[in-house]
């Protein structure tokens, strides 16, 4: 099946897929041993840093032959795709899913680039996201605000093709300093005037009963990633600051297995 007939089948049974981005192998495996557990459909996706880092050929492969190898259903996305140029190579590779983001542009080229990104994925029967709106990324400033206008994304939606749009109602990529609260009327709101599956991205952090009642009013995708890396590092430094080991084959399982839980955790969630 691909992404967006599934996208349709959540939509109309209230839940949302699971998108956890990977960095190494050991992510890989933690990912997919928890949607095994749970024999749940998981999204993988890859950002422009993580396929600078592992090759975007072979991080691709990394992802399919682990679908395949854990008898997982599950697709390959570009996360936060800077250009279109990156669009389109990820669509030659093999990618099923990927994601435009213009959120920072001016809205009338954010839906003409959006709109170049669906054209291209046509020839392959790919999935498209794009982003509308100002959910804070790493580094950026989470004070400033820029919340999803319903009628902007009507428009968008309408005008580009697109057929997942990320939205911001709250949240924030990272770690947050304080509970994030999340603008569910503006989310009703949204999906009451659009069709395309709704995008919760900053998933990290955000308390798990508020990830529910987001599922619940129309979300269909939850990013999760920094939780992923950061559940990672803080096992493997506990476990060397109390050991000399060099075998990593010894050192990194400890930590995948963290990552394994904390996925198993996030499925229930969103199922």
């Amino acid at each position: 099946m691909n992404l967006q007939d599934k996208f349709k089948e959540f939509r109309q049974q209230k839940k949302a897929l699971l998108a956890t981005n990977f960095y190494n192998f050991e992510t890989l495996k933690g990912i997919m041993l928890a949607a095994q557990s749970k024999q749940s459909p998981i999204i993988l996706q890859l950002t422009q840093s993580s396929i600078d880092y592992m090759g975007l050929r072979n991080a691709y492969n990394m992802g399919k032959t682990a679908l395949k190898y854990y008898g997982v259903e599950g697709w390959i996305h570009l996360d936060h795709g800077g250009s279109i140029e990156l669009v389109k190579l990820c669509l030659e590779t093999g990618f099923d899913s990927v994601m435009f983001d213009g959120s920072e542009l001016p809205f009338e080229q954010n839906i003409e680039l959006s709109k170049q990104a669906v054209k291209l994925a046509k020839h392959y029967g790919a999935n498209v996201e794009a982003e509308l709106g100002y959910v804070a990324k790493l580094g950026q400033s989470t004070e400033k605000t820029g919340f999803t206008e319903p009628n902007d994304a009507k428009v968008f939606v309408e005008q580009t093709g697109v057929d997942a749009l990320a939205v911001a109602i709250g949240t924030a990529h990272g770690f947050y300093k304080e509970e994030p609260n999340l603008d569910f009327e503006r989310l009703i709101a949204i999906k009451e005037i659009t069709n395309a599956a709704l995008v919760l991205h900053g998933g990290s952090g955000v308390p798990h009963e508020q990830i529910k009642k987001a599922v619940s009013l129309g979300i269909n995708k939850v990013n999760i990633a920094t939780e992923i890396k950061n559940t990672f590092m803080e096992t493997l430094k506990l476990l060397m600051a109390k050991n000399d080991e060099i075998d990593l084959r010894k050192v990194f399982p400890p930590a995948t297995d963290a990552v394994e839980t904390l996925i198993k955790q996030k499925l229930e969630i969103v199922s």
